[in-house]
């Protein structure tokens, strides 16, 4: 049995703990706000992009002046996976949830014979997909310095899978993120970006379009750019996602540490109860022995 001192040390150290993780909520509630505003308002124009987009490859077709960024190689036999998570945890399943629906993936891709590579975002998600698919590593992009995730830094990350695809690294490229819902759901989400696939539930415009220059030169400059595009709003996305779900991590930390608190106060004044009425016997016997 613990004695009175051992409880009140761990009295006082999970006290700090609860005050540490009460500080994190509040800062993750700040930050929230604005990672939400920022997804939120990437979302109008990511839709309307691959809206015009769905309507232009869908005029141009399978045709042969296609550029290779809509109709692919022709083959997918090599699949690059872009993982993306935080750089820090801390943050309840968001991580991990991430790594196992790409580990998932790059498991189905694996038994149907196809090869593998694997370029992490987020130092979280680097460590997680290494265990096991160390050997499909070709990349990893630290942003650890970077403070606020901004177009550039999408722009960046888009033309390394650009040259590599250009290379003939890879012939399908897949992201993969947490889209934000609210503080308590993050969902785990899969996105084909290379070749270019309507998202599911966009749809192409009704209207007809008389296009100059020709809707293939309009895709090979547009294309690139919905990469980008693409990653950015991933980016905003997770930024988001991680926000909420460490606010809920924090938040469920904090109340943790409080009914611990409770516990072992109760302990802690049943020992000293304990103690004490000890005392009072000894005494008592020693006095009627005299």
């Amino acid at each position: 049995m613990p004695s009175l001192k051992d409880l009140k040390n761990r009295i006082d150290t999970v006290k700090s703990t609860r005050k540490i993780t009460k500080a994190m909520q509040m800062v993750a509630a700040a930050k929230l706000r604005r990672a939400q505003e920022a997804a939120e308002m990437s979302r109008p124009y990511a839709e309307r992009f691959n809206a015009v987009m769905a309507g232009l490859a869908s005029s141009v077709g399978d045709s042969e002046g296609a550029p290779k960024l809509l109709s692919g190689t022709g083959k997918d036999d090599v699949h690059l996976l872009v993982v993306m998570t935080a750089e820090r945890g801390l943050c309840g399943g968001f991580n991990s949830n991430i790594a196992k629906l790409a580990r998932t993936h790059a498991k189905d891709l694996l038994s149907k014979g196809k090869t593998v590579k694997i370029l992490t975002v987020g130092k979280k998600g680097r460590d997680a997909m290494r265990r096991g698919y160390s050997d499909h590593f070709v990349g990893h992009i630290d942003l650890s310095d970077v403070k606020r995730v901004g177009y550039e830094n999408a722009r960046e990350i888009a033309q390394d899978v650009l040259n590599r695809f250009d290379e003939g690294e890879f012939d399908v490229a897949t992201i993969f993120f947490s889209k934000f819902e609210n503080v308590v759901t993050q969902v785990p989400t899969a996105q084909q970006v290379i070749p270019f696939e309507t998202p599911e539930g966009t749809e192409a415009p009704d209207a007809l379009y008389d296009y100059e220059p020709s809707e293939e030169a309009i895709l090979a400059d547009l294309l690139p750019r919905g990469v980008a595009t693409a990653i950015f709003s991933a980016l905003l996305e997770n930024g988001a996602s991680e926000q909420g779900a460490r606010m809920s991590a924090m938040d469920n930390a904090t109340r943790n540490a409080g009914d611990m608190i409770d516990k072992l106060t109760i302990e802690y004044n049943r020992s000293r109860q304990a103690v004490i009425t000890n005392e009072l016997i000894e005494i008592i016997s020693g006095a009627e022995a005299l």
